[in-house]
């Protein structure tokens, strides 16, 4: 068994950290977050308020650690989304081949023709602002790109001998999609996850920055850094901290996901070797 390279395990450990921030935070946050004290509004960080207070004087630690979790969702979600849509479409373009395989590809092209954020703004302008709807909205503006990963996995593995030997046997089509296919072409598929999540995240964030996302007095990254635009002068850490935790987060799963490639890319492996 391959040893798996030091940065799974240190953006593992990282990102695991937070999600169990994000699991117990509501059990052990300093104070509850969306908890009004105005006589406290806009101090600075100190040993009762680590991260220091905002505009209301809601605790701002205590709303990062409330909106880990927003986070964690909006990434894992979307990436899911997108994986259980584009996954399927990918693998039958390339099994079938043919008219529709080309209709799948043209639909998949038209999707990648708008920029990510326009597609976007364009699905929560028609649905309505939410943290739910941002989720299936960015699933939805990566279904493209785990459609075309899936099909060119899948088109160098359709005539490989398991696949012709499926055939001969007269095993049905979604036997061999789900059965042999997938299996074998799992590898790049989760380590293109890994990178999608980090976008996903970060795209979720900017939806929220921008106000299509989660809604006052929700605590989600994008959002805190947004309310905090009025106050940066007076009070930078309200933009700091949510924005060094955005960044924690992202930089501990583009570890993880580097670390998987380096372990399960086989062209990667093929060199090593």
């Amino acid at each position: 068994m391959r040893r798996l390279p030091g940065a799974v395990w240190l953006g593992g450990a990282i990102l695991a950290t937070i999600a169990m921030l994000a699991a117990v935070g509501p059990w052990v946050e300093p104070y509850p977050y969306d908890a009004f004290d105005v006589v406290n509004r806009l101090q600075a960080p100190s040993l009762l308020h680590w991260f220091g207070t905002d505009e209301f004087g809601r605790d701002v630690l205590s709303r990062i650690m409330h909106g880990a979790a927003y986070s964690l969702v909006m990434g894992f979600g979307a990436t899911l989304i997108s994986l259980v849509i584009g996954m399927p479409l990918g693998l039958v373009a390339a099994y079938w081949g043919g008219i529709l395989s080309a209709a799948i590809m043209r639909l998949i092209d038209l999707l990648m023709a708008m920029p990510p954020i326009l597609l976007g703004l364009l699905v929560l302008a028609v649905t309505g602002p939410s943290v739910w709807k941002t989720m299936f909205a960015v699933g939805l503006i990566y279904v493209p790109i785990m459609t075309r990963l899936a099909r060119a996995v899948a088109l160098g593995l359709v005539g490989e001998e398991f696949v012709l030997a499926a055939r001969a046997r007269g095993e049905r089509a979604p036997y061999i999609l789900f059965a042999e296919l997938l299996p074998n072409a799992w590898p790049p598929i989760l380590v293109e996850c890994g990178l999608r999540v980090t976008f996903a995240i970060l795209l979720g964030s900017a939806l929220s920055f921008l106000g299509l996302g989660s809604q006052p007095p929700g605590s989600d990254w994008g959002l805190m850094i947004s309310d905090a635009r009025p106050f940066l002068d007076d009070a930078p850490w309200l933009a700091l901290a949510p924005g060094l935790a955005l960044c924690i987060v992202l930089i501990s799963i583009n570890l993880l996901g580097d670390g998987l490639r380096q372990a399960l890319d086989p062209r990667l492996l093929r060199r090593a070797a």
